[in-house]
């Protein structure tokens, strides 16, 4: 069974290569080619998930080794993978999931003429993502961590015709090399520290190094995770990442690239464990960016980009929940499950509705599409109903374990991340109301196109609505499953571990209070938006309504701290070059060439010169020798 392992990434790579090298061959059929290859991938996943359950809890976890890929005296890096229950829960989420956006992608990309190229860079995202979570040591999962960016560049930018579409590739993969320098640097840490960056050898020297070591460490873990997961203040990217095809921002912020970050934390909870100001700082992460990116998806018109603030909040709460270590972090892991399935949902919905709409994004041109769109109003309503923690639903059960965990670290510091968790479900629940009530309800306020001819909505294909229905059920039914008698928790625990917390509150005090709020959010979004027409411009609004449209300054912030200076920074630089450096050495040359075309003038070619110069020379000669002698 262990043979199977490789296969999980092999699948997809072999998938992405056959499509990129193997020329319009693969046109007509090259999308179910990757699809059947991540359905396959899928497969080995659940083999290795079966056999698994049927061996002890401490006997699961799997090492395959490969190959030795660096060996060098003193420094030693493998091709090995390591399947345990933490590492094939993503693996089953990240297939599962990718496997549905693949069978969607066959209808929403019908048309396009490089659908081929499209369905490659898919499978090869699956197989970057699936080697980072199946690496059995850090430099391995930097393999994959640089595969997934490779991969949401060509992706996120894949219509590089829309000036945006590529100005947003590039945005994202600059905006993440930043993360990326804290994995390099905390993998480098790691081996000067333990002379090794394996998982077990790490893991284990950690209770021996100094906590100012790790605390090094972990932050540097933490810059990681905040790249990759769009986690303030490396966030700016994801908003613009939408410029990509719809089926991409399912992939990534549903079940795969902005979840790298919550994994990489709780996968080095030995770590974060042992570096308490490491740990605090990623609970002060994940508890500003889950307010940050509520507050943005309460101000966007723009469909995806709506959807792409509630990803960023839904992940800070992930964050939250893996900063409280023991505590948390099985939950952060059972809400990341959920999130994918209601989140994938809720996007794939969104490219329905725009598919009917002749690609409109702006949810003020919408209204009534319930009529039109049954199929995807429903699907759509129950991932909305789960996100928002409607009691019964998946992400009732893994938001509310949540908020009990913040509330669990006790003291003040619990008091307060609390309630920001409590907040945080206020809003989602407003902002996830507002997009529901202005796409499929009320009258329609549909806008004619360029050329004067109305949007006729209709009913996506069965490529689309198949895999909208199936997570459907995963947004309904995935929680209770997670939480009926403690299953999840106890598969977890061998390697996350878990702790239970001392809350000022019961959990059924936390449920109520959570229902209350999820309650008062839906109620507020409909006294706004229910009640009367929606206008199809936008009211000027309030200060923080226009800061929250331009994503609270984000971009104006890095503009003035980061993108200017370092502009001005590049100019001085290239002036004390152009001028200091280069101009020393122009100088000096000039300088020289200036003495020499001097001194060539004395070579005339006539003895006689020559010999006056030897003349005078001899008497130079004798009157200093004279001289000398004199004194």
């Amino acid at each position: 069974m262990n043979s199977l392992i490789p296969l999980l990434v092999a699948a997809p790579l072999a998938g992405a290569a056959l499509l990129l090298l193997g020329g319009r061959f693969f046109d007509r059929f090259g999308h179910w080619l990757a699809t059947a290859l991540a359905a396959l991938s899928f497969g080995f996943g659940l083999a290795l998930f079966s056999d698994m359950l049927g061996r002890p809890a401490e006997e699961r976890a799997v090492t395959k080794f490969l190959y030795t890929w660096i060996p060098v005296n003193g420094f030693q890096a493998d091709v090995s993978f390591l399947v345990d229950q933490l590492s094939i829960t993503f693996v089953l989420l990240i297939t599962g999931v990718g496997t549905l956006i693949h069978l969607y992608s066959v209808g929403y990309m019908a048309h396009d003429e490089r659908r081929r190229r499209f369905f490659a860079y898919l499978n090869l995202f699956l197989a970057a993502m699936v080697l980072l979570v199946i690496a059995d040591n850090y430099l391995l999962l930097y393999v994959g961590w640089e595969g997934v960016g490779l991969a949401s560049y060509l992706l996120i930018g894949f219509w590089q015709h829309k000036p945006s579409a590529a100005t947003a590739a590039k945005k994202a993969f600059i905006v993440n090399r930043v993360g990326d320098m804290g994995l390099s640097i905390a993998i480098m840490l790691m081996f000067a520290e333990f002379g090794s960056f394996a998982f077990g050898p790490v893991f284990q020297g950690a209770g021996q190094a100094s906590e100012g070591k790790l605390t090094a460490i972990g932050l540097m873990l933490l810059l990681a995770a905040c790249g990759k997961s769009a986690q303030v203040p490396l966030q700016s990217w994801l908003g613009d990442a939408m410029e990509g095809p719809t089926p991409v921002s399912a992939l990534i912020h549903a079940a795969t690239m902005v979840t790298a970050g919550v994994y990489l934390i709780v996968r080095s909870g030995a770590i974060f464990n042992l570096a308490p100001d490491a740990q605090t700082a990623v609970v002060v992460v994940g508890a500003v960016t889950l307010l940050f990116g509520a507050i943005v998806g309460c101000a966007k018109d723009d469909i995806k980009k709506a959807l792409a603030g509630s990803t960023m909040s839904q992940i800070g709460y992930m964050i939250l929940a893996a900063g409280l270590g023991p505590i948390g972090y099985a939950f952060a892991i059972m809400h990341l499950v959920t999130h994918g399935f209601f989140k994938a949902g809720l996007f794939l919905g969104a490219g329905s509705v725009m598919h009917g709409m002749d690609d409109e994004v702006n949810m003020r041109h919408y209204g009534g599409l319930r009529k039109y769109m049954p199929v995807t109003f429903v699907t759509f309503g129950l991932g909305y109903l789960a996100i928002i923690g409607f009691p019964g639903l998946s992400g009732f059960f893994s938001k509310d374990k949540i908020i009990e965990a913040a509330f669990a670290k006790g003291g003040t510091e619990g008091w307060i991340l609390g309630l920001c968790t409590l907040v945080g479900a206020a809003v989602t629940a407003f902002y996830m109301t507002r997009v529901m009530i202005l796409t499929f309800f009320g009258e329609k306020r549909w806008q004619p196109d360029a050329e004067g001819h109305d949007p006729h909505p209709h009913e996506s294909p069965s490529t689309m609505t198949i895999p909208m229905i199936v997570l459907a059920f995963g947004s309904v039914f995935a929680g209770g499953l997670f939480v009926l008698n403690s299953s999840f928790l106890d598969w977890l625990e061998p390697v996350t571990g878990h702790e239970e917390g001392h809350s000022p509150l019961s959990a059924l005090t936390v449920t109520l209070l959570a229902t209350v709020c999820m309650l008062a959010g839906v109620v507020v979004s409909y006294l706004m938006y229910g009640r009367s027409a929606v206008p199809v411009v936008p009211p000027v609004g309030s200060g923080l309504t226009r800061a929250a449209r331009r994503d609270l300054l984000q971009d104006d912030f890095n503009h003035a701290v980061l993108v200017r200076p370092g502009s001005a920074l590049a100019a001085a630089l290239v002036y004390f070059d152009s001028r200091g450096l280069d101009g020393f050495v122009n100088g000096l040359a000039a300088a020289i060439g200036g003495i020499s075309s001097r001194l060539r003038r004395i070579q005339n070619g006539y003895v006689r010169s020559y010999a006056l110069s030897m003349f005078g020379g001899t008497l130079v000669l004798v009157a200093t020798t004279l001289l000398m002698r004199s004194v």
